[in-house]
């Protein structure tokens, strides 16, 4: 059995119980399953099921002027914070300094 399937089995498991109504110990017994194996299972999902991951948002962007084609950089303005981006930037990169940013500002 896959990790996925695995994960999803239990899925299932943990929500039969909450919607048992009965006390964790209790509904491992009646099912047969180890408490601790239970236990595990149900931080695991409820810790994903607590990420929220952001939806994507669009930005406004401003362009004064014409463009200048001998510079080819972009400035990104988050709050009050500006970022200049230039021609071979590391998008992982400047993802992370805008989540970070997104925090703080």
């Amino acid at each position: 059995m896959s990790h996925a399937e695995l994960r999803k089995e239990w899925e299932v498991r943990i929500a039969a119980f909450r919607a048992s109504g009965q006390s964790a110990s209790a509904w491992c017994r009646a099912h047969q399953l180890k408490l601790h194996q239970f236990r595990y299972w149900l931080r695991k999902i409820e810790h994903k099921e607590a990420v929220v991951t952001p939806s994507s948002k669009w930005i406004s962007v401003e362009v004064d002027g014409q463009p200048d084609e001998s510079r080819n950089t972009l400035l990104v303005r988050v709050g009050q914070a500006t970022v200049e981006i230039q021609p071979g930037f590391d998008p992982a990169l400047l993802a992370d300094v805008v989540r970070t940013l997104q925090t703080l500002c």
